[in-house]
């Protein structure tokens, strides 16, 4: 069950996103998030190191920077798709 207080659920979501919403709990994926970024690494690679889906990285990755648990470095890395990612960091 969901207790946290940043919403995983947008108002306007349908009935169906609002189950999956309660359901789910950000924790564990904040947690392998959390073990992979023993370096700096961007969502893709972050992905590869915690099993993962891109995007379950990316929707989580807001709510760590938010928390003041990850930060971004300031530099592009290129992705597993041979794209410009962020490159992400834990905050000491």
């Amino acid at each position: 069950m969901n207790n946290n207080s940043y919403a995983l659920a947008r108002n306007t979501d349908p009935l169906t996103s609002h189950l999956a919403a309660q359901s789910m709990d950000p924790s564990v994926h904040h947690s392998l998030i959390l073990k992979a970024l023993d370096t700096p690494a961007g969502k893709s690679l972050i992905a590869q190191r915690s099993g993962l889906d891109q995007s379950q990285v990316s929707r989580r990755m807001n709510e760590l920077e938010k928390m003041g648990v990850i930060g971004l470095t300031g530099k592009n890395i290129q992705s597993s798709s041979n794209r410009q990612e962020r490159e992400w960091v834990l905050v000491q």
